[in-house]
């Protein structure tokens, strides 16, 4: 046999304790806790999976989940392992996992022949000498045998399966007398009643038809093609060795062929439970919300156990309503609105341990119910319909890992979704901050000048001529205009924040919306001049008119502000496409490249000298392109031809209806 090696690291300890559905295994389990507690250690509960696992019976089954339920309260990691080898299995994992001691369990009485199999802990020995195993005896092993009516079935064929043997073992004997026939030796008949018992494991279930088809061949090849035949006497001596030997073979062959399935069957299915569990984690990885990760959990929960499930989620302590996802046309959902059903799974959420079908806490509801939580904290509960149907060992460490990553998807969400509210948070506070000191830096220049022209007016109209009346009066129009304008782009930048933009969405004439705009545009444009060019007629566009006016104003106002007296401001308006373009273009010294790109961000005033000494907050153009883009549109800056710059922005191209 061969040796694995296990030499130690120098990690802490790590325990690992072997489950079963022995009656003694809690004392094993509470052992092999007691002992990763006092040194220190990890602790890892390991079930191995056998061909005949299926076969137990369903007190079997229950006493099994309970020790993992059991093991995993006390703190173990739940590990299932696949083969018909237990110790070589045992051994493996402790290598790979880098297990320091195993914990066993093994009768204090043990009667022992020649030909017994060699003690589970004795091979374990040989296998991995360097690990320490610990055998905890119990007499309550003496007593315990698995339920043999569980495995009656599985001894005693079907009659389908019958029929199957019967047949192949049939065909066979048919196809041995045409051999024969032709003149093919006996030995070459043989060789055809092993693919006949091959054939007989591979298409049913069991052993016990293997063995039988070993035994039928026997008898029908004595019977049929030796001398004499139609006779059970065999007059050559050898022929006696000759059924031994075949009767032997195709045992072996049998049982060899029977096993290959079996390990086939095992192998499938940790394929589909590592597929279901490697889907499971790239779903949640996709899914947006609470209810999306819910539904994908339940959904990949159902593929794997077919049973209806039941998700809660946890809300201020409390569970939300139950989402029901059914596994079949069959609904069971009305088991879980019962009341006990309801509080069996509150009472999960509060102690953050499983609770219902199976446990020994609420164990007459039909339900098993299990947190989704990690690190102690629960995000939700999920039920289970197990009625008198337990869940195996395999399919409850995968539904820990289910839910496990469920669990992390939730608070990864749950965290994503905080820091992003911290962020906009933050966001809104810095706005706020940079809002409030612009605005209180920038509004004392307006008002002092307004505050300081009225009251030279009023203390001294009679005194000041026509022209510096004038001229007061005009520079208080100014910079009221002004705090006007900075009023309205700061009550649409509120109302953008906090969503309530409203766009009043109609076909308008593009030549009417710019006409307006200009009348709005501060009197300054008298020192520039401003011309506009429509390259199409009846230019129309869909938009709210207002808010492209508004659009229209800050765009040349920045123009206005930034460009010298004498400067050209030039509009052109065309179609392009289902869209119309709209771009307003200056020569003035136009904007610096490393500064292009941050134009429309609010608060951006850039390092360019504005002509009347007044600063500007930096809300228009990042108004302008929200405006826009509100429209469906876009808002672009290049550069003007030999100097300058163009704003150009888009909208969607509007038609009329002639009958309207």
């Amino acid at each position: 046999m061969d040796t694995i090696d296990s030499t130690r690291d120098n990690l802490k300890e790590h325990v690992l304790l072997c489950l079963s559905s022995s009656p003694s295994n809690a004392k094993i389990v509470h052992t092999a806790a007691k002992m990763a507690t006092a040194f220190g250690g990890t602790l890892t509960a390991l079930y191995v999976q056998t061909p005949t696992s299926e076969k137990m019976s369903n007190d079997d089954k229950k006493r099994l989940q309970y020790h993992t339920q059991l093991a995993e309260s006390l703190g173990a990691d739940i590990a299932t392992v696949y083969g018909e080898d237990i110790s070589y299995q045992i051994a493996e994992f402790a290598r790979l996992s880098n297990v320091t001691k195993i914990v066993l369990g093994r009768s204090s009485i043990q009667r022992r022949h020649f030909w017994s199999k060699p003690l589970l802990s004795e091979k374990l020995t040989k296998i991995a000498p360097n690990l320490d195993i610990y055998i905890i005896p119990d007499t309550v092993d003496n007593t315990y045998r698995i339920d043999q009516k569980e495995y009656i079935p599985y001894i005693i064929p079907s009659f389908k399966d019958l029929l199957i043997t019967i047949s192949i073992v049939a065909i066979v004997t048919m196809i041995g007398t045409i051999f024969l026939k032709i003149g093919f030796r006996e030995s070459n008949i043989i060789t055809v009643y092993l693919l006949g018992v091959l054939l007989t494991s591979l298409y049913t279930k069991g052993y016990a038809c293997s063995v039988l088809s070993s035994f039928l061949s026997v008898l029908l090849f004595n019977f049929f093609l030796t001398e004499p035949r139609l006779t059970f006497r065999a007059y050559h001596s050898g022929y006696p060795v000759t059924f031994l030997i075949m009767l032997i073979a195709s045992i072996i062959t049998g049982t060899l062929a029977s096993k290959l399935k079996a390990h086939a069957k095992l192998s499938a299915q940790a394929a589909y439970r590592t597929q279901v569990l490697f889907d499971t984690n790239q779903l949640l990885q996709r899914s947006q919300d609470d209810n999306d990760i819910l539904n994908v959990t339940a959904s990949q929960l159902i593929k794997l156990l077919d049973r209806d499930i039941i998700a809660y989620l946890e809300v201020g302590g409390n569970l939300s309503k139950g989402y029901i996802f059914d596994s079949s046309d069959v609904s069971k959902s009305e088991v879980f609105l019962l009341e006990e059903e309801q509080n069996a799974a509150m009472w999960v959420l509060k102690h953050k341990e499983r609770a219902g079908a199976s446990c020994k806490i609420f164990s007459q509801v039909k339900c098993l119910y299990l947190p989704i939580q990690i690190n102690h904290k629960v995000y939700g509960v999920i039920g289970i319909h197990i009625a008198n149907k337990p869940l195996e060992a395999f399919e409850n460490s995968v539904i820990i890992s289910i839910l496990g990553e469920c669990a992390l998807a939730i608070e990864n969400s749950r965290n994503a979704k905080e820091k992003e509210l911290a962020a906009v948070t933050a966001k809104n506070e810095q706005l706020r901050a940079n809002l409030l000191r612009t605005i209180s830096h920038d509004l004392r220049t307006p008002l002092t000048s307004i505050s300081g022209n009225a009251t030279t007016l009023l203390s001294n109209y009679q005194l000041l001529d026509d022209q510096t009346r004038i001229q007061m009066f005009t520079d208080i129009y100014d910079d009221s205009q002004w705090l006007i304008n900075l009023v309205e782009n700061l009550l649409s930048v509120t109302r953008l924040e906090e969503g309530r933009m409203n766009l009043n969405i109609s076909v308008q004439l593009v030549e009417e919306v710019i006409e307006e705009a200009l009348r709005h545009i501060d009197r300054k444009r008298t020192s520039h001049e401003i011309l506009v060019e429509y390259k199409d007629d009846l230019i129309m566009a869909k938009m709210d008119a207002r808010m492209i006016i508004q659009v229209i104003i800050n765009i040349i106002d920045n123009a206005l502000k930034y460009t010298p007296a004498g400067s050209v401001i030039n509009i052109v308006a065309q179609k392009v496409d289902e869209m119309i373009s709209i771009s307003i273009m200056d020569n003035g010294p136009g904007i610096p490249d490393d500064a292009k790109s941050k134009v429309f961000e609010m608060f951006f005033i850039g390092n360019n000298k504005i002509v009347d000494s007044r600063r500007s907050l930096g809300l228009g153009l990042a108004l302008c392109k929200s405006i826009i883009n509100a429209h469906g549109g876009e808002i672009t800056l290049s550069d003007n031809v030999p100097h300058g710059c163009v704003f150009t922005f888009t909208l969607p191209l509007g038609e009329v209806d002639i009958n309207e």
